[in-house]
């Protein structure tokens, strides 16, 4: 039987075929569960890596052909009403989810001469608010539906390090590190496991050769990080065998030096 059969998982941030994202819905499936995940591509046409288009209906496809089921939806994390709307949409298709991948967020380039606070506010509103209001509107459809059950997993892509040209993300992303450790003491009794996983440099389709070749000698395995990589550990924890592991953030990054 596979380790996740049954079990319903919300994937935010799927947007790009080389994405991260896209990378977690599939190991996901391939181990059983049913998959509903968000996209955003006013932010990939803009800001991000650009869009393809078509993308979340063959993804879902995808998805479907290791015999689960799978749904999608265009949502800006940054809206108030976001959480809300995921969810119930969630519910109506697929069911009640037990697991949570926040893996959306808001990326845009800040040193200290550019920071301002328009800026700081749209990396706040994804990053910090619209993650956290996820997070605590899952735990509460969980704890009403699952009264008995112990396999909720709410799990946070984060980033760090001494990028002078990141501030506003890498400050944003510190919150959610930060939160980890209480809200997995609060959850806890409800039998919700929080973890925070920092993937490191990934080649999820920003790298050109110039920081491929910057960052390859940072890797004392040889490699850059690949979306795969930090799919398979995620899946781990999404498992029922990684319960006794909460409040942690974990480095998923191999050997990087870079830190």
């Amino acid at each position: 039987m596979k380790p996740l059969n049954g079990k319903v998982a919300i994937v935010t941030g799927a947007s790009r075929s080389t994405g991260i994202g896209a990378a977690i819905c599939l190991s996901l499936a391939k181990a059983g569960a049913d998959i509903f995940f968000t996209h955003w591509s006013k932010f990939d046409e803009k800001e991000g890596n650009g869009i393809e288009v078509g993308f979340p209906t063959m993804l879902s496809e995808k998805i479907k052909s290791f015999g689960v089921r799978s749904e999608h939806i265009s949502l800006d994390l940054s809206l108030d009403e976001s959480p809300t709307k995921l969810l119930e949409a969630v519910e109506e298709t697929l069911g009640t989810a037990c697991i949570l991948v926040n893996n959306a967020t808001y990326e845009s380039p800040s040193n200290f001469r550019e920071l301002n606070t328009k800026m700081l506010d749209k990396h706040y509103k994804v990053n910090n608010s619209g993650t956290l209001m996820l997070s605590v509107e899952f735990a509460k459809k969980y704890e009403k539906v699952f009264r008995t059950k112990k396999d909720g997993r709410i799990i946070n892509l984060v980033s760090g390090g001494p990028d002078p040209n990141n501030l506003a993300y890498i400050a944003t992303k510190g919150m959610i590190i930060a939160i980890t450790e209480p809200l997995s003491v609060a959850l806890a009794p409800i039998g919700i496991t929080v973890n925070s996983i920092n993937p490191g440099p990934t080649d999820s389709g920003w790298i050109n050769e110039d920081i491929k070749d910057y960052l390859l000698a940072q890797f004392p395995t040889g490699r850059l990080g690949k979306p795969e990589d930090v799919a398979k550990v995620i899946t781990f924890i999404a498992s029922d065998d990684s319960y006794w592991l909460t409040g942690q953030t974990i480095r998923c990054e191999g050997g990087f030096l870079g830190k």
